[in-house]
């Protein structure tokens, strides 16, 4: 008789395994457990199976699993740490596998950290949710069927994206299901703040992950028909006529400890083209307004006050992209930053026509308040290539700053009247059919303090985050599958 559940979970020593190998066997579901342990002098325990792995994440450890199942599901342990599973929770994981015909599981669960538990809800997993550091959780549920399917479909060895590969790949033949159930306690080693957290993504110690996971993604948007080639329309910079040729532009509210700072950087600034400076003022309350005016005298700021009391920071750019006098290209400036010295704006304009681009990103680099380097430092985002960006701009979570954009396509797509994501949205939606240039000298320094707008952000708002970043990436997916069927 084919056993229901067969658990694989990360093995250092008995100690470290003793208490989860004995809470799974309450469950009357679970048959074997086996050890994945990556010390090949390791000797298996507690009547458990043993498999030598490389990674817990690596493309052979997926073979591995695979190949070591003979049960009806797969549950995968992914951290080294105590699992405690909720009351009859693998009990759960087993009926809604059946009765959704799932490929893969995951849950809301408890973290435990000295000996303190609190709440880590998860969010659902759509066709856009294709970053790489998606959380699931540690728990993963398998059907073995569509495991094995998947796995047998490897055709390149990942050290680092197998894990990622696989998940991509049961996409593609079953659903993948979130549970909203608090099903299981784990214990969480990262105590970072979000704000920490939320770069890890580009850490130059992950340059050769980031690679793989780039590779794993690109083959998936082959697979379901939303890859683009590098073939990109042709910008002719005519369109309209434009007093100035750039025009920095500032959304702000309450940010009086910093908008003189902004605004000073920008003034500074030395080209050999005309340009102007667009502060988009939304009603601030904090003596942020009447620091914007101690600049009047000078005939290149123009303060605006929206009539609108419903704009977010999207919408405070549609009023500054869209001002009579807003130049040929649109460059961003968030209120809390500067620029890093008198030549950025210069860099940024040039960067258009070097590459023929209707968007172009800079470089920044991650300072204090003072504007005192803080790690990881400078974010270049060399993920970007000319040849694959638009595509790998759909797998990571951002594509940096400052943006700029032609005013012309801006004003034609718009800027999603929201305060989190659009400078995200655009560039995708920029992408898909333009070529994005990139300058890597830094241009910009980012402050960071405490009333930065994605400062240790709680759970909620994390998830909130996320979740719209993953519904824009489906909709950008949606429209990229729709345009090349056209082109077929």
């Amino acid at each position: 008789m084919i056993m229901k559940v067969q658990c694989f979970i990360p093995y250092i020593d008995e100690s470290q395994v003793l208490d989860t190998v004995n809470g799974l066997r309450e469950s009357k579901l679970v048959g074997q457990i086996t050890l994945l342990a990556t010390d090949k002098d390791a000797k298996a325990c507690l009547d458990c199976d043993i498999r030598y792995i490389d990674s817990i994440t690596s493309s052979d450890t997926m073979r591995t699993i695979a190949e070591s199942c003979n049960s009806e599901y797969i549950l995968l342990y992914t951290k080294p740490n105590q699992l405690v599973m909720g009351y009859f929770a693998i009990d759960r994981l087993f009926r809604i596998a059946s009765d959704s015909n799932a490929g893969m599981l995951y849950a809301d669960h408890y973290t435990v950290v000295d000996g303190k538990r609190s709440n880590s809800p998860v969010i659902d997993y759509q066709d856009g949710s294709l970053r790489d550091d998606f959380n699931f959780g540690s728990v993963l549920f398998f059907s073995s069927v569509y495991f094995k399917q998947a796995a047998a479909g490897i055709d390149k060895h990942y050290v680092a994206a197998g894990l990622y590969d696989l998940r991509l790949r049961i996409s593609r033949i079953a659903p993948i299901v979130h549970i909203n159930e608090y099903l299981y306690s784990d214990v969480t080693v990262d105590n970072r703040k979000s704000g920490e957290t939320i770069f890890d993504y580009v850490d130059p110690k992950n340059r050769s992950v980031q690679i793989e996971m780039e590779d794993a993604c690109t083959k998936h948007l082959k697979a379901i028909g939303a890859y683009l080639k590098p073939e990109f329309e042709k910008i002719e910079y005519d369109k309209g006529k434009f007093e100035y040729e750039a025009s920095v532009i500032i959304p702000v509210r309450n940010r009086v400890r910093t908008i003189r700072d902004a605004i000073r950087s920008v003034l500074s600034q030395k080209t050999d083209f005309p340009y102007n400076l667009i502060v988009i003022d939304n009603h601030s309350t904090d003596g942020t307004t009447e620091a914007i005016d101690e600049f009047k005298d000078d005939e290149r700021l123009i303060h605006i006050v929206p009539e609108r009391e419903d704009l977010g920071i999207g919408g405070c750019w549609n009023v500054g992209a869209n001002h009579p006098q807003a130049g040929k290209f649109c460059v961003q400036l968030d209120s809390d930053d500067v620029y890093s010295d008198e030549n950025a704006l210069a860099k940024m304009v040039n960067a258009f026509y070097e590459n023929n681009s209707a968007m172009v990103v800079g470089t920044y680099m991650l300072t204090d308040i003072d504007m005192n380097m803080i790690p990881p430092g400078v974010i270049d985002h060399k993920e970007w290539t000319p040849e694959n960006g638009r595509n790998n701009a759909l797998r990571i979570n951002g594509l940096g700053a400052p943006r700029a954009f032609y005013t012309p396509v801006l004003r034609e797509i718009h800027v999603p009247n929201t305060s989190y994501g659009e400078d995200y949205a655009l560039g995708l939606a920029f992408s898909r059919r333009y070529q994005i240039g990139r300058v890597y000298d830094v241009v910009y320094f980012c402050r960071r303090w405490e009333d930065n707008s994605d400062h240790a952000l709680d759970i909620s708002k994390m998830n909130a985050n996320n979740l719209y970043k993953d519904r824009i990436r489906t909709w950008e997916l949606e429209a990229r599958i729709a345009l090349n069927k056209e082109k077929q």
